[in-house]
């Protein structure tokens, strides 16, 4: 494995409530820390983390940046703290429009927001911009949850320049998708950036009108794959085994260190 590993993640536990996915969200940046890599993580300001129970502070000289989406301008502010029992900085990303009072998927009435995927690409674009002006360069980027799902394309795309990702490994971790609600008709719009245009878009020929096209999106700019449950849809699988995209599954039962060891190998492999 290399030696600095980049987590874009949707949940870590204890800093939102427990469920498979969060509690995978901070074992696995965990024990790579522990086995004495480098490893930062970052994490949307959900509107549910209690920011003075888990020492919240603001970076002010990270803060007051801007993402434009479709002609919109999106300031956003960086808070960070460190994943218990370790001195591994999570930084929270924060945004009166998508994040601040607003939760994951849903809102507290169990009703899906309207501009997810949206916030998944304004997600993706201001982790990338803050890790660069970090000066912090990842060997690999593990990618969780659909709101990290725009991510991997970015990375090889419009950032396939900049040193800070050029020799990036990227792995998308998959499980149950928690968004059902068709893509906007212009998501398309929503990826042009630098010198991504339309044309490069179009290119791909991928379809953009479901949940799972999003996690496709996220396959076909991956490097590997991580299944991290049993409920992974079947799509997915075929999309993964047809495009022969490396992959590992965590079985259920299995340890923290089982899953990281299983990771580590697979970078490793990456690698050479």
């Amino acid at each position: 494995m290399g030696k600095k590993v980049l987590f874009i993640s949707q949940e870590i536990a204890p800093f939102v409530p427990e469920t498979p996915m969060s509690v995978l969200g901070k074992e696995i940046p965990q024990t790579i820390y522990e086995m004495g890599f480098e490893a930062r993580a970052f994490h949307p300001k959900w509107g549910n983390i209690n920011e003075r129970r888990n020492q919240l502070h603001e970076m002010q000289r990270l803060s007051g940046m801007n993402t434009i989406i479709d002609d919109t301008d999106h300031p956003f502010y960086i808070k960070v703290a460190s994943l218990p029992s370790t001195k591994m900085q999570v930084y929270f990303i924060d945004n009166e429009d998508f994040f601040m009072k607003r939760l994951a998927a849903c809102d507290r009435d169990g009703v899906e927001y309207n501009d997810n995927y949206e916030r998944a690409v304004f997600y993706a674009r201001s982790v990338l911009e803050i890790t660069k002006k970090l000066g912090w360069y990842p060997s690999s980027v593990l990618c969780q949850g659909w709101i990290s799902a725009v991510a991997p394309f970015l990375i090889k795309t419009a950032y396939k320049d900049e040193p800070a990702f050029r020799e990036a490994k990227v792995v998308t971790s998959l499980r149950k998708l928690d968004i059902t609600k068709p893509m906007p008709e212009k998501f398309p719009n929503f990826l042009l950036f630098r010198s991504v245009d339309m044309d490069e878009v179009n290119s791909y020929g991928m379809e953009f009108k479901r949940p799972v096209d999003l996690m496709k999106l996220a396959l076909r700019f991956s490097d590997a794959a991580i299944i991290a449950d049993n409920e992974v849809d079947p799509e997915l699988l075929d999309y993964i085994k047809q495009n022969q995209i490396p992959s590992v599954k965590f079985e259920e039962g299995s340890t923290r260190q089982e899953n990281t060891d299983k990771l580590n190998q697979m970078l490793e492999d990456l690698e050479n």
